[in-house]
């Protein structure tokens, strides 16, 4: 019995289109980190972006909004690598997440430089840019939150409230380690966590 055909199919084809998109944005991911870690955001330009992955910008902008959001997903990434629970599960405790939040410091810390003053620095029309690290911080609440529930017994509201004011708290350690990277961000962090955490 042959294989069921019906208007549109293309087969293969389809398939191979949708595994060489795929291997684009791949190779576009691996130049844009590449970038990043030799020059920064200076380095990352659409162009050089482009040149390194091998691609034209038409199929860069087939598969990213921005040059912007090609960044995001490669700190995405990183900060991912880092995650205690990636399954998210729920076993992730508050020492944890801070030590996730003080690991991506130490381990990529081109890419948290460049993560913290592109959320610092970013355009007030990009609303773009501005949903998606609005979207990563409420996110971060609110695992933040559901630890704090987990390892106190806070109520769900309050415990909403200790994780803004931890996050808040390393967040604004971030921006001051992201303008001296020789501040001592992970003890302070750990003081924050410490402060913040569960009171």
């Amino acid at each position: 019995m042959g294989a069921i055909r019906w208007p549109g199919y293309e087969g293969e084809a389809h398939v191979g289109r949708y595994q060489a998109g795929i291997e684009t944005e791949a190779r576009i991911i691996d130049a844009t980190r590449s970038l990043l870690a030799e020059g920064g955001l200076e380095a990352a330009t659409l162009k050089a972006i482009c040149d390194r992955a091998e691609v034209r910008a038409g199929s860069f902008y087939n598969l990213f909004g921005s040059k912007e959001e090609a960044i995001l997903q490669v700190v995405r990434e990183a900060i991912d690598a880092v995650d205690p629970d990636p399954t998210h599960a729920g076993t992730d405790t508050v020492d944890d997440l801070v030590a996730a939040y003080i690991r991506f410091f130490e381990e990529e810390p081109q890419l948290a430089r460049i993560y913290v003053l592109a959320g610092v620095a970013g355009e007030p029309s990009d609303n773009g840019s501005r949903r998606r690290f609005l979207r990563h911080h409420e996110t971060r609440v609110e695992r933040f939150a559901d630890a704090m529930v987990r390892d106190t017994g806070l109520t769900e509201q309050d415990a909403e409230v200790q994780a803004e004011l931890l996050l808040g708290a390393l967040d604004g350690l971030a921006v001051r380690w992201a303008l001296d990277t020789e501040f001592a961000f992970a003890a302070y962090a750990k003081l924050a966590r410490e402060r913040f955490g569960t009171e």
